[in-house]
């Protein structure tokens, strides 16, 4: 008799009791879902590397602004390596790829994680997500104004002048950096609403930390901008601190729609003792208790009379 090897059906390691997904099913679904994101962003990477050469005159905008990169009417780079060219045009298509499959790979991974979170959960991350991007965009095309107008001071502050030519794998990498860090900066307001919907703290506790805020945007600002010029800084940092004035306003209506601020103990510092209501009512004699039968008092018994003994009882 041929021994058959299919299955007939899931071990009992990967049944659950409760009919819910056992961990063996989990592995699974992980596995489709990073197959098919693996092909949006194989499609975006072929996506990418079609239009590299018109990404990477975008990105070479602020350097061809200047005169000395202009050499017999083209703008002209260093290259150090034979293959630099070619791996800089792979990189920069999978950077593209990334954004173009963000669609498909962004959607895989909130299908995998979606079944395990709540309807208001959902609910907010669709809007967070809504929000990021636009800030994103606007945090890179930040960058890209800063590096035009700063990148001919620092060619001209340099010890070697205007009169060089840059190498071009570490050119688009520090455009590429700035963009990144410029994006990354801007997300920083829905950490605080992300703080504020979770009712970690509330928009008066947001509000009290301006101070900070602005402190660590100029902070932030000096060290990611190349120009060490007050231009591209001041610009970072008033916008971060716009936005955070911007995310503070929405927790302020987030907390009048929740009714927060108006507990009992809202408007009290730390170390302030808190008021007692001293509503005092009258109270008066209570009505008398009324028994359904009288109580009956035993007779008293009375006590035996003490006994006489004369001196010759005792013989």
């Amino acid at each position: 008799m041929a021994l058959s090897l299919r299955r007939k059906g899931p071990s009992k390691f990967e049944q659950a009791a409760d009919g819910s997904m056992t961990l063996i099913e989990h592995v699974r679904e992980l596995r489709n879902r990073l197959f098919w994101a693996s092909l949006g962003i194989v499609a975006g990477l072929i996506v990418g590397f079609i239009i590299s050469q018109w990404v990477f005159h975008v990105l070479e905008g602020p350097y061809c602004a200047l005169d000395s990169s202009w050499i017999d009417g083209k703008c002209r780079f260093t290259v150090l390596g034979a293959t630099d060219g070619l791996l800089l045009r792979l990189k920069i298509a999978l950077w593209v790829g990334l954004i173009v499959g963000a669609p498909v790979w962004l959607f895989q991974l909130w299908a995998f994680i979606a079944p395990g979170l709540h309807r208001h959960e959902r609910k907010w991350a669709y809007v967070f997500v809504a929000i990021a991007a636009p800030l994103f965009i606007g945090g890179a095309v930040l960058a890209y104004f800063v590096i035009g107008h700063s990148l001919p001071f620092i060619m001209e502050a340099g010890v070697i002048g205007d009169t060089t030519q840059l190498e071009v794998t570490a050119y688009i990498g520090f455009v590429t950096s700035m963009i990144m860090i410029f994006g990354a900066a801007f997300e920083f307001p829905l950490i605080l609403l992300m703080l504020n919907f979770t009712g970690v703290v509330s928009a008066r506790r947001l509000l009290s930390w301006w101070r900070v805020v602005v402190f660590l945007s100029f902070g932030f600002a000096a060290i990611a901008t190349p120009d060490p010029g007050p231009f591209g800084m001041t610009l970072l940092a008033l916008c971060m601190v716009a936005l955070y004035l911007a995310a503070v306003g929405v927790a302020f209506i987030n907390d009048r729609r929740k009714g927060r601020g108006k507990e009992i103990y809202a408007g009290l510092d730390d170390d302030e003792i808190s008021p007692l209501e001293d509503t005092r009512e009258p109270v008066g004699a209570g009505a008398p208790i009324e028994t359904a039968t009288p109580i009956e008092r035993p007779e008293p018994v009375a006590k035996p009379l003490p006994i006489e003994r004369r001196y010759d009882d005792m013989t």
